[in-house]
Parts: C-alpha cells; sequence; structure tokens
C-alpha cells in the first residue's frame, strides 16, 4: 500500500497519520464543513470534503468516502474506530472496490458485530458467556415469551441490543413487572441507533469488573493475544479510565483469559487487530462479554507497556506480512500504564457537552507522558461529534508512580473557553478506593450519586492562605489599608474574601 485513506477524524486520524509516515506511506484525509480547519486535515498529504457537518452526511457515507478513495488513487482505507469502523457494508464496499480494508474481513466483522453470535462463537470455542438467551428476541416476539425467558435467566439481568454498543439499547431489570417497559425501550434506542431493534437477555452480575485482552491476527493463521487491560472505571456503561495491567488478574488467571480470547479470534478465522471483552466476577470467574471488531480508544496504554505500534502492525497485517512479535513479550507488561479521556464535557454541570472554541491549549509533558489528541487552540470543538479531545496517558516502572504523574500531568493540562473533564479526573485519581484497586463497573457511578452535585473544582486551604497573603499585600501598599466598610471590616479583609471567593470560582490550586 503507498497511499492510504484515513475514514475517521480527530486525534485517532491523526495518530493514524504519524503511523503512516513511519512506514512511508501517504495519508489521505476527508473532512466535513465543520473540521475543514481540523488538525488531521493539516496533517494529511491529501485532504477531500465529503459533505456537511452532521455524520449521516458525512463521515458515514459510504459511497462518499469509496469515491473519494478513487478519486484520490489510494489503495487502502483504515476506519479508524466509531463511525464505520464496525461496519461490514463498509468493509465490503472497500473490498468490492479493489483496495485493502485495513481491518477484520467482513464476515468476521458481522458474526462478531452481533453479540448473540459473538456469545455462540465463544460457546463454540470453550470460552464461557454469561447466562443468558441463544437468539435475539426480534420486534415481534410477545412479552410473554420474554417474560418466560427472563424468569429462566432470573433477576436482575440486562435487556440489552443486538447490535449495540456503549450502552445504547441496554436497560437493567430487577422487577420483573419492568421487563415489558424495559424491552420496548431497549428496542427503540437500539433501532433509532443502530438500525436493528434486536435485544437478547443476560444475567446482571454483581459488581463485576471489566477486563478485555487485545488481539492481533494475520492472514497466515497466527493470533496473538496481549497482557489484559483493566476498564471498570465507566460512567454509565462507558469507559472513562483504562489501565494496564490489571491489580486483580493473577498470572494464571492471565493466561487462561488470554488463551480463551485467542481461541475465540481463531475459531471465526480473526485478523488484523481486535479486543475480547470478559466480565471477572467476585470469585474470580470470568465471562465472554463481547468482541470489538476494530482498534481500541485504549490501545495507547498497551503500546505502553509492550513497546508494540498496534496501528503501525495493523498497516504491515492488511499488506499480508507475517506477525513475528514474540509472544512473551505481549503477557510480560513492562511497567503500568493509564489512559484518562479527556472530554469537552462540564462534569460539574452532569457531564453535559462542552463545545466551543479552545482559547488555549497547553499540553502536559515530561517522563512517561503521551498525549494524543486532535485539538489545537484556535479550533471549536463541534456539537456533532464525540466530545474526546484527547487521551491522556501516563506509564511508569509501577502502578504507585504511573498515578502519581498522571495527577501531576493533569495539574500541568490546561484548556480555556470550553469545560473539560480535567478536574474531574484530578479528583477521581485521589480516591482511596482508586488507589487500592478497589472498583468495579458500577462504582463510579455509585460514588457520584453519592456526591449529588457537588463541584470538583475543590481549592486547597494553601491557595486560600496564598490569597490571604495577597490580600493583605495589596492593603499594605494601598492608603485605605485602614479603611472599614458599612460592616466595619478593613478592605483588606474584604479584599482577602474577594480573593479567597475568585480562587475558588476560578479552581486554581
Amino acid at each position: 500500500m503507498q497511499k492510504i485513506l484515513i475514514a475517521n477524524r480527530g486525534e485517532i486520524a491523526v495518530r493514524i497519520i504519524r503511523a503512516c509516515r513511519e512506514l512511508g506511506v501517504s495519508p489521505i484525509a476527508v473532512y466535513s464543513e465543520c473540521d475543514r480547519t481540523a488538525l488531521h486535515v493539516r496533517f494529511a498529504d491529501e485532504a477531500y470534503a465529503i459533505g456537511p457537518s452532521a455524520p449521516r452526511e458525512s463521515y458515514l457515507r459510504i459511497d462518499a468516502l469509496i469515491d473519494v478513495a478513487k478519486r484520490s488513487g489510494a489503495d487502502g482505507v483504515h476506519p479508524g474506530y466509531g463511525f464505520l469502523a464496525e461496519n461490514e457494508d463498509f468493509a465490503a464496499a472497500v473490498r468490492d472496490a479493489g483496495l485493502t480494508f485495513i481491518g477484520p474481513t467482513p464476515e468476521a466483522i458481522e458474526t462478531m458485530g452481533s453479540k448473540t453470535a459473538a456469545r455462540t462463537a465463544a460457546r463454540r470455542a470453550g470460552v464461557p458467556v454469561v447466562p443468558g438467551t441463544e437468539d435475539p428476541f426480534a420486534p415481534d416476539v410477545p412479552d410473554a415469551e420474554i417474560a418466560k425467558a427472563a424468569a429462566a435467566i432470573g433477576y436482575p439481568l440486562l435487556v440489552k441490543a443486538v447490535a449495540g454498543g456503549g450502552g445504547k439499547g441496554m436497560r437493567t431489570v430487577t422487577d420483573p413487572a419492568d421487563l415489558a417497559n424495559a424491552v420496548r425501550a431497549a428496542r427503540s434506542e437500539a433501532g433509532a441507533a443502530f438500525g436493528d431493534a434486536a435485544v437478547y437477555l443476560e444475567r446482571r452480575l454483581t459488581r463485576p469488573r471489566h477486563i478485555e485482552v487485545q488481539l492481533l491476527g494475520d492472514a497466515h493463521g497466527t493470533v496473538l493475544p496481549f497482557v489484559e487491560r483493566e476498564c471498570s472505571i465507566q460512567r454509565r456503561h462507558q469507559k472513562v479510565v483504562e489501565e494496564t495491567p490489571s491489580l486483580a488478574v493473577s498470572p494464571g488467571l492471565r493466561a487462561a483469559m488470554t488463551s480463551a480470547a485467542a481461541s475465540v479470534a481463531k475459531a471465526v478465522g480473526y485478523t488484523n487487530a481486535g479486543t475480547i471483552e470478559f466480565l471477572l466476577d467476585e470469585d474470580g470467574r470470568f465471562y465472554f462479554l463481547e468482541m470489538n471488531t476494530r482498534l481500541q480508544v485504549e490501545h495507547p496504554i498497551t503500546e505502553m507497556v509492550t513497546g508494540v505500534d498496534l496501528v503501525r502492525w495493523q498497516i504491515r497485517i492488511a499488506r499480508g506480512e507475517k506477525l513475528d512479535i514474540d509472544p512473551a513479550q505481549l503477557l510480560t507488561p513492562r511497567g503500568h500504564a493509564i489512559e484518562c479521556r479527556i472530554y469537552a464535557e462540564d462534569p460539574d454541570n452532569n457531564f453535559l457537552p462542552s463545545p466551543g472554541r479552545i482559547q488555549q491549549l497547553r499540553v502536559p509533558a515530561g517522563p512517561g507522558i503521551r498525549d494524543d489528541s486532535g485539538a489545537t487552540a484556535g479550533l471549536d470543538v463541534p456539537i456533532f461529534y464525540d466530545p474526546m479531545i484527547s487521551k491522556l496517558i501516563a506509564w511508569a516502572e509501577d502502578r504507585p508512580l504511573a498515578i502519581s504523574r498522571m495527577r501531576r500531568a493533569l495539574g500541568e493540562y490546561l484548556v480555556t473557553g470550553i469545560k473539560t473533564t480535567v478536574p474531574f479526573f484530578s479528583w477521581l485519581l485521589a480516591q482511596p478506593e482508586f488507589a487500592d484497586g478497589r472498583f468495579h463497573t458500577t462504582y463510579l457511578d455509585e460514588v457520584l450519586q453519592a456526591r449529588n452535585g457537588r463541584p470538583f473544582v475543590d481549592v486547597p486551604p494553601e491557595t486560600e492562605d496564598l490569597a490571604a497573603i495577597a490580600a493583605a499585600m495589596e492593603a499594605v501598599l494601598s492608603p485605605s489599608a485602614l479603611v472599614a466598610d458599612a460592616s466595619g471590616a478593613s478592605t483588606a479583609s474584604v479584599t482577602a474574601r474577594r480573593w479567597r471567593a475568585r480562587a475558588r470560582a476560578e479552581g486554581l490550586r
């Protein structure tokens, strides 16, 4: 491959462009109307407009992407993640156009993209799955039949979209009387989000951990699993912090989980990068959850502890190259890595999106710090796409130092003009449960509910002391220092109160 069309935007498009550069491949970008001046457009060798800002009119248009690939002379297409990355029709369209899809085959995407078909594949490979229904329930299946299946599984349970992901089309049911409404709501959301209203039932495990295994597979029959990633810190089923390795996984459990993941991938003839996701219960038993047939958002932490460039290998595998990595290297982590997903969201306002123009941007650096981003000062964060603006990664020789480095890096991060989740992460990493590794998939939702909306931007006492000192200096230098106000307070004390209030309002720390 000499030219690769990147059918995506933002930080992942920039990440792929960098891999292309290192391999001597020419990167081709596409952009919607609001992305005309985006960083991935500036970095690419060529860039083509594909439509208005709305995703369905631009980044989700298979015909427009194939047309650009042909016009640009690209011989490969990388889908990144999100948008069409797990769409078998897109992969097939790329193949039918005589181009190379940098990812799995359309057949593998179709099989593993259906949660029920994926569960069947896992069972055939001898891998345990969470108890649930074998086949999806079509929209015309009567409520009584679903209720019978639910009773056999037992409560609490989950209603889940067959084609879903990211918590969409999912409902928790603890009372049988709520099942019918939950099914209707899940179907409606799944149909709107994925164009498929089919759902299935699955037992809801109590306080599980979310553990996943990265895989690479080549066209010569080799499948290599990597050391596990811990993805249990989630908000409303969306990952927000990932780390590797997991404190909950022993060497023996790692061997079992990675072997199981490789078995599932081999069973479906999987090629290129993918991830098998497991749930780990409180008794140390793991269950197959699903497979993501693409590169994961959290792939950098795996790269940091193994030294393997996953995106470069995606391209090399698509070229037909054989995997020649020592399997032991992939299962023996070098140090510890943590990733925080920095979103343009207001954590003090129920994490609502905070689109707008980035006025200032100072990215953290220093030993062990990596920032994957598509943002720059002066550019807008649009309302049309996922609000993640960067992925901040910290690596160190051990977990405590990795946490310290991440906290230091978060303190260096400066973004003005929009709200971000940086203060939230500073708070989260200071929690004793995080430091001790005592968390599960519902931990974050539980502690956020307990906070009851209290702000994350807390001003430490030493900052208020500095404010008081500054006020005192101002008072000494002012002729009106000893003048009292209507309440009898001196100008110095009034000024000190104002400085303290300003410190709290601006979140100085």
